[in-house]
């Protein structure tokens, strides 16, 4: 079995920063990269970046110059920075963990992904 268990979440003001952090845990497993998506209250989960394990950093483009992925898979940890915070990153963030290799948009789609967290709420006022 294993774990994925985020922390970092909570109620800022737009403009402001925040740390989110993902440990994986558990049996051994394989992993080429983790990742963070987010759920926005009526809309469907949608990818926000990926650290792979070897190449350069994924980021969807709503997040791009704000948000920063950073980890060490060798240890199964990941974060994301997120800067100049807006009313609409408001949402559920989930840390998530694929074992094979993915390339372009093929990172973005919820079915590669094996190991999922159970989210952490991040709410930006306005």
């Amino acid at each position: 079995q294993v774990q994925v268990a985020e922390s970092g979440g909570g109620l800022v003001q737009a403009g402001d920063s925040l740390r989110l952090s993902c440990v994986a845990s558990g049996r051994t497993f394989s992993r080429y990269a983790m990742g963070w998506f987010r759920q926005a209250p009526g809309k469907e989960r949608e990818f926000v970046a990926l650290n792979p394990s070897s190449g350069s950093a994924y980021y969807a483009d709503s997040v791009k110059g704000r948000f920063t992925i950073a980890g060490d898979n060798a240890k199964s940890t990941v974060t994301l920075q997120m800067h100049s915070l807006k009313p609409e990153d408001t949402a559920v963030y989930y840390c998530a963990v694929r074992s094979r290799y993915c390339s372009g948009y093929g990172c973005y789609r919820l079915d590669g992904y094996d190991y999922w967290g159970q989210g952490t709420q991040v709410t930006v006022s306005s």
